[in-house]
């Protein structure tokens, strides 16, 4: 079935296109040696900062930050795929399918140590861009170009220094606050400052940011990929959320509503692949372009099947999560329930997102059962292929036919007006103010609701039993996206749902089940993991390792 698009901001994007071309100019902040060496491919300071074009030169620099472009594994930013669709698989939504001694499983299963690499890119990364960012900020003022102009660069440096301080803030709480580029000595000597400082930091320099960035709306084509109001005021509300302000994160969210630049797309599955990433729900998202600044997700997540590594496998705690396509939750004993199609009467978003046992991937069909020896992408503990059963739909044009690495440009996003509306609700509800029918329709219900969807409309309004049915939907709406570990943090429950034993799809007509899944369930769920989320201790991560050794205060 075809669906009405949206073509609000369809054209494609300069401002994407020149993300390849962005250098780094200034001093990396690293707590290492090398702060002091400029690149390779760097500008000297002495002949730079003079032109427009040498501005958006570093403006391209800085909202590259740390992305690296190709297969990776290990994060270099928190808005690469790997930055983004990996942290998930910390969660109880997926599995690192190399094994339980995956530095990304480590994250959340009882073995989190100051030496884990996942916790050092995200580190990294982070004050690799902030460092790109004091440096942009301490020298646009003096480029010969409009004041507005300079204005709104400003603007967007401070948003982009503002989200890295968010991530760090929500994930490790107290870090080094740097404004101002460092000498190495400086650099290796930073102390740390309280999580509240870095919270106030965050939201002064996004409602700072909110005044000078233009609206959604006044985004040429060619800017398409450049911060907005709607940006600043989303991490802004999130900050908020995190914190428990819920009234002042409200306030946040409904100014992004109020603006009225965007809306629910529709066509829900389009919105992660190139032929919808321009939506006008897409607020905010990460570029990329084919051939030259590629994702290559599709190499890492794809079916052997086609040609991929199937490094991303759904657990059954979030497929299951999707219920019947009239609400209703999901149960095995339930007769709508089909073993041989798991997608038939299921939410839309469940088709949208997975791959199961016999669907069709592209040209391909997905063949992952137990007893399918000469499958490339037989569920086994040992092939390169699913460890539950499932694998990712979602992000990909099943059309593409390029390089796996190379080739595909899809976005993916940061920020969505889906997590805007879902995120609004949440604040009303916790702020303790009354839950109506229009408040529900004009939050859940839009997001439910789209064409594509077309689930029924929520109509519970006690606030208590409306929590959890919210908690699922942002669960199954936002899956994949890099938000469900932020959400466990900020909502207390890793006890609670990252503990005990995880499991894949069922097989209940599976010979060789009882003899080779490493656990057996009365469902027939395959055995994926188990994890021992240890509260107070996992939910902050520990300063890496490798900087504590080079700076000691760190370590304080």
């Amino acid at each position: 079935m075809a669906f009405p698009k949206i073509t609000h901001k369809k054209s494609k994007s300069i401002f994407k296109l020149q993300v390849v071309l962005s250098l780094v100019l200034l001093l990396l902040f690293s707590c290492e040696d090398k702060l002091s060496q400029y690149p390779s491919n760097a500008f000297a300071q002495e002949n730079f900062w003079r032109t427009e074009s040498d501005a958006l030169i570093a403006l391209t620099g800085m909202y590259r930050g740390g992305i690296e472009f190709g297969t990776q594994v290990v994060p270099s930013d928190w808005w690469t795929y790997c930055g983004m669709v990996f942290l998930e698989l910390a969660t109880d939504n997926g599995y690192d399918r190399r094994g339980d001694n995956s530095t990304i499983n480590r994250l959340t299963n009882g073995t989190l140590l100051p030496n884990n690499n996942v916790i050092n890119g995200y580190w990294q990364g982070s004050y690799k861009r902030i460092a790109i960012c004091n440096d942009f900020l301490e020298n646009i003022e003096s480029v010969n170009m409009s004041t507005e102009k300079i204005q709104r660069m400003a603007a967007e440096a401070k948003f982009l220094r503002a989200t890295q301080y968010f991530y760090m803030s929500q994930f490790w709480g107290a870090v080094p606050l740097v404004t101002e580029t460092l000498t190495p000595e400086e650099a290796n000597n930073v102390v740390k400052a309280e999580k509240s400082v870095i919270v106030q930091f965050v939201i002064d320099e996004l409602a700072a940011a909110v005044q000078d960035l233009p609206a959604y709306g006044e985004l040429q084509a060619s800017e398409m990929g450049r911060a907005s109001k709607q940006a600043a005021l989303a991490f802004l509300g999130r900050i908020y959320l995190s914190e428990k302000r819920f009234t002042e994160a409200s306030a946040a969210y409904k100014q992004i509503i109020d603006l009225g630049d965007n809306e629910i797309d529709p066509d829900y599955q389009s919105l992660f692949n190139p032929n919808g990433e321009n939506s006008s729900e897409n607020i905010f998202s990460s570029q990329f372009a084919p051939g030259q600044a590629p994702n290559a997700l599709p190499q890492h997540a794809y079916p052997a099947i086609s040609g991929g590594w199937h490094f991303v496998n759904p657990l059954g705690s979030l497929t299951d999560a999707y219920g019947f396509d009239d609400g209703s939750p999901l149960s095995y004993d339930d007769p709508r329930f089909n073993y041989d199609d798991m997608g038939e009467n299921r939410d839309p978003r469940f088709r949208y997102n997975f791959l199961w046992n016999n669907s069709t991937f592209g040209s391909n069909i997905y063949n992952c059962h137990p007893d399918a020896t000469s499958s490339v992408d037989q569920l086994t503990y040992s092939k390169q292929a699913t460890r539950s059963g499932y694998g990712l739909r979602k992000f990909f044009d099943e059309s593409f036919t390029g390089n796996l690495r190379n080739d595909y440009g899809g976005n993916i996003p940061i920020i969505r007006y889906a997590e805007v509306l879902l995120s609004y609700l949440e604040a009303e509800l916790e702020a303790g103010n009354p839950i109506t029918q229009e408040l529900l329709d004009q939050t859940i219900n839009a997001v439910r609701g789209r064409a594509s969807v077309g689930l029924p409309a929520i109509q519970e309004t006690n606030a208590a039993a409306l929590r959890p049915i919210l908690r699922n939907e942002r669960r199954i709406e936002l899956a994949f996206e890099g938000i469900r570990l932020w959400d466990i943090f900020r909502w207390e429950i890793g006890e609670e749902v990252l503990v005990g034993d995880f499991w894949g799809a069922p097989f209940p007509d599976s010979e060789k089940y009882a003899t080779t899944s490493k656990k057996l369930d009365p469902d027939f769920r395959w055995f994926v993991t188990s994890k021992n989320f240890r509260p107070g201790v996992d939910d902050q991560w520990p300063i890496p390792e490798s900087e504590v050794n080079i700076n000691p205060n760190l370590g304080q």
